[in-house]
């Protein structure tokens, strides 16, 4: 059975097939059967198997939805998975073991422990800019927490959302793993405000987040929140300029500039930006072509909303590449514009297109000062060969995650977290951080029978002496 809304009078007439839903997975849980190594080691396995099977349609819905080629097909989507999945494979079993504490010596002989417990039911919320890869790679993380979980994927995207319910559908059962499908605005205020959820995983925008959290509460659903912002690339007057351009190019036109952790602005040194310019101009056409429209390697943005947005910031920008758009082909020529000031429109929200505005400084306080406008980016990126300037910015600048010398690649690190601060999201997944994400700490101190010292039991007064010895200054 799937579930499909699209209007509140379908909602009416699904209620009980959620709530029924939701039942089965927390009788599921409560059986202990999500909770041993072996179960989840074998759901891994399905999921990656299943995903080896289905990935010629799952490279043709990504095509639909956002006509990506098959090398970002897999190198930004399917290929992550695989690697998250194969990471935790080789990890879990260390996870999952209990860990060692210290133990204070008032309390010896007992011994500690901390213990990953899994949460429970969950919900995960996935994005359309990345609708498989974020969505799927926080399922690896809840399963192997030990969880049932129930998937929401972007009606925006709406081949690859299908495409999901579908392999989930084949590959689990609709008590451990389910899909409700739906507009986000009907169906995950439903989910979010009628029910608790032991977790509730987001992955969009700043605007959206803040309506999430603000639902969560009523029901007390914890949350995290992967969300984004404005971020800053930075390259310095010692940078290798033929390194930066190609990265920066590189980095801002992965699936047309649709990139939580794109370049969202270029602030380059005064006295390299003609050169920093010039040469990212000639990386954007030896990528992509002298016409990009005709590059099979060139995406497309989702929908017509969104380039409507998009178009808006072109009307009175001063072009130095690109700027040609087709409406009918949601096509934008990757673009890049100076002469933007902070107060203006592209500097006040988060571009998420190929548009990209390039601004000089002259020096690193002025760097701070333009960074400050749009505090806690998800990602900050540097280029330098001076290793002063990048303690310099890792140091004074609270960001997400990033590179020195590179964009993106943080991200296919399942040894490094990711996640935002601030207005960029809270918690963090990957590796063994998605693992801690969707488990919860519990303690435990394990005291002996055979020792139980009369100190602290009262009457107290001959006992504060020796209970001081234990709380010194």
């Amino acid at each position: 059975m799937s579930i499909t809304i699209q209007t509140e009078f379908d909602l009416q007439a699904t209620r009980e097939q959620i709530a029924s839903v939701l039942r089965a997975q927390h009788a599921m849980f409560k059986s202990g059967r999500t909770r041993s190594y072996a179960f989840r080691r074998e759901q891994l396995l399905k999921l990656k198997a299943a995903i080896g099977r289905m990935e010629p349609e799952i490279f043709a819905a990504l095509k639909k939805d956002l006509r990506k080629s098959d090398f970002e097909c897999l190198g930004t989507e399917v290929g992550p998975v695989y690697n998250e999945i194969r990471h935790t494979l080789a990890n879990l079993r260390s996870w999952m073991r209990p860990q060692h504490q210290p133990t204070p010596l008032m309390f010896l002989p007992s011994s500690s422990k901390v213990y990953r417990d899994p949460l429970g039911t969950v919900l995960t919320i996935g994005p359309w800019n990345y609708p498989f890869l974020l969505i799927m790679t926080s399922l690896v993380s809840s399963i192997a927490g030990g969880n049932t979980t129930v998937m929401k994927p972007s009606d925006m995207a709406p081949a690859t959302a299908e495409l999901i319910e579908k392999l989930i559908r084949e590959t689990f059962p609709q008590e451990y793993v389910a899909v409700i499908q739906g507009p986000g605005d009907v169906v995950g205020k439903e989910l979010i405000q009628t029910y608790h959820w032991d977790h509730i995983f987001f992955t969009g925008s700043i605007p959206v987040g803040r309506k999430i959290m603000q639902d969560a509460a009523g029901m007390l659903s914890p949350v995290t929140l992967e969300l984004g912002g404005k971020s800053p690339c930075i390259v310095d007057k010692k940078a290798d300029l033929q390194v930066a351009a190609r990265k920066v190019a590189w980095s801002k036109l992965i699936n047309a500039g649709q990139t939580c952790v794109a370049p969202d602005y270029v602030l380059v040194h005064e006295e390299v930006k003609d050169k920093f310019v010039s040469l990212l101009k000639e990386q954007i056409v030896k990528m992509y072509g002298e016409d990009p429209q005709k590059s099979p390697d060139y995406p497309r943005l989702i929908n017509k909303r969104r380039y409507q947005a998009l178009t808006k910031y072109l009307e009175d920008a001063k072009v130095l590449h690109g700027g040609r758009t087709d409406e009918s082909d949601l096509y934008i020529e990757p673009t890049v514009i100076e002469g933007v000031q902070q107060y203006d429109p592209v500097m006040q929200e988060e571009i998420f297109g190929p548009i990209l505005p390039v601004l000089t400084y002259r020096d690193h306080s002025e760097v701070l000062d333009y960074i400050a406008w749009n505090p806690y980016p998800l990602a900050l990126y540097v280029f330098t060969n001076s290793r002063e300037t990048e303690r310099f910015y890792i140091e004074n600048v609270r960001f997400g995650g990033g590179c020195v010398n590179n964009g993106l690649v943080h991200l296919g690190n399942p040894d490094l977290p990711f996640g935002g601060v601030g207005y960029s999201g809270m918690g963090q997944y990957h590796g063994k951080d998605g693992f801690d994400t969707f488990t919860r700490a519990k303690a435990v101190m394990r005291s002996p029978t055979w020792f139980d010292a009369p100190l602290w039991y009262a009457p107290f007064k001959e006992n504060i002496r020796f209970i001081r010895l234990f709380f010194r200054k």
